[in-house]
């Protein structure tokens, strides 16, 4: 931020948490700005969703929101172009914005009309970068309400207490004139690293198809495999269902919610099952000895066990245990583990290729949410080759998987450090921290600003 100057004078606002601001910067409470609305029966509109990353967007124009609406569309609430829209039990977490589209949104959101007040003082844009600021997100956090943190409510009135921080209307056009400009720019870096880390996701996926299903030597004689999505495998390969390379049958974990503790067995499911490794960190919670006993009457888990998400937004994602430390699973997860005859990391690198992958989705139902019975899942088929081959393919993966990922995690820190600097740049903007009445837009190279960024070692 060095390059921007700052005010020349400040003043202390009226509202302790917003600290200082320019000295002819005023407050003006939300509920003189916005009032809350609720329009309904409007079923042949757009339907529309609140992103914290994004804002109010066409549902549609995402893949990645597995909500599926009501068959009832009546309750669902109108949204016109320059209303204020919130999901009440995650705004403290950013999913507040002003909305450009038409259309429809969850009976469960929170909707705010415009007053003629809110022309007079400020624009909308200028509203949505404000309200979207980490100083406001976290005023929603001390007003929302609940007895769980994901299901926590902000309360409207206390929401229309909430002092705004506005400069002059002239002022607040130079404002979002100039956060459009440089975040766009940010934007379209972070766009950038995303394309990459995509393929090189592609190409360490394809391989680690072509070594699970064709070998390591492109000499080796070929034959059919039988399974139409697996194609020909090496003649001296087997090919059989899961169910006959298992030490147990596949299972999973227990079919009812625990008493939830903040210590004691950490309890995974699906969230900790995404980078082919369990992740501590992202435990579902605790639970007691007692229910750990309990349930490992059923399935008690076990060094190099594989686990793959059978319902939900990641189904198919797998990982493998790498530990000997106590937990215990969620119904969520099934539960993969090898004989003597296969090799655990060999099978768990078939479980990532393409061809599995596409047998997986071939086979998943949908309900509320996609899913695969263990039923389909101990029926699929699985590449087996000697052993001590299975080892060697699974060391050679290894090596080159670790380059793939070191490039994707470099990838995925510049992407980190560009939303840092992003938040950041809005952040002094909006509060007054840099003066930018006298921006005007240069013409740079996207080179300039990567030149900032960490590099990767």
């Amino acid at each position: 931020m060095s390059r921007y100057k700052a005010y020349e004078k400040y003043k202390k606002t009226p509202t302790d948490w917003l600290g200082d601001a320019p000295e002819h910067w005023k407050t003006v409470p939300v509920g003189r700005l916005f009032k809350r609305i609720k329009r309904t029966n409007h079923i042949d509109k757009e339907m529309l969703s609140v992103y914290r990353d994004y804002g109010v967007i066409p549902t549609s124009s995402r893949d990645d929101n597995n909500n599926k609406p009501s068959e009832d569309l009546t309750p669902y609430q109108l949204v016109e172009r320059n209303d204020l829209v919130m999901n009440k039990m995650k705004t403290w977490q950013g999913s507040i914005a002003i909305s450009e589209f038409e259309g429809i949104v969850s009976p469960a959101y929170f909707v705010y009309k415009p007053t003629p007040q809110l022309f007079e003082f400020a624009y909308p844009k200028y509203i949505h970068y404000l309200l979207r600021h980490p100083i406001y997100i976290a005023q929603y956090l001390r007003q929302s309400k609940g007895i769980r943190v994901n299901q926590w409510d902000l309360d409207p009135e206390e929401f229309q207490r909430i002092e705004l921080l506005l400069p002059e209307k002239g002022e607040q056009i130079k404002i979002f004139q100039f956060l459009d400009h440089e975040t766009a720019k940010i934007d379209a870096l972070i766009a950038k690293q995303q394309g990459l880390i995509k393929l090189l996701k592609e190409k360490q996926q394809a391989v680690i198809s072509h070594a699970v299903t064709k070998g390591l030597n492109p000499n080796a004689p070929m034959r059919d495999s039988g399974v139409e999505w697996l194609g020909e495998v090496p003649a001296h390969w087997d090919v059989l269902a899961i169910k006959h390379m298992v030490a147990i049958p596949v299972t999973d974990g227990p079919h009812e919610t625990p008493n939830f503790l903040d210590s004691g067995v950490p309890f995974i499911s699906a969230e900790a099952v995404s980078s082919g490794r369990i992740d501590f960190e992202k435990i579902r919670a605790h639970i007691s000895q007692k229910d750990n006993e309990r349930y490992s009457q059923k399935y008690s888990p076990k060094k190099f066990d594989i686990y793959m998400v059978k319902s939900g937004a990641t189904t198919g994602v797998t990982a493998i245990n790498e530990t000997d430390a106590q937990f215990n699973i969620w119904s969520p997860l099934a539960v993969i583990r090898c004989d003597k005859t296969s090799d655990p990391y060999f099978i768990l690198n078939f479980l990532k290729s393409v061809n599995f992958k596409e047998a997986v989705e071939l086979n998943w139902s949908f309900g509320t949410q996609q899913n695969i019975g263990m039923g389909v899942i101990e029926n699929l088929h699985v590449t087996r080759p000697p052993i001590s081959e299975a080892k060697l393919i699974a060391k050679i993966l290894l090596e080159k998987c670790a380059g793939f990922d070191k490039a994707i995690d470099c990838a995925n820190r510049q992407i980190e450090f560009s939303k840092e600097r992003r938040t950041a740049l809005i952040s002094a903007a909006v509060t007054g921290k840099i003066d930018v009445r006298d921006w005007q837009p240069v013409p740079v190279s996207e080179l300039e600003d990567v030149a900032a960024e960490p590099a990767c070692a």
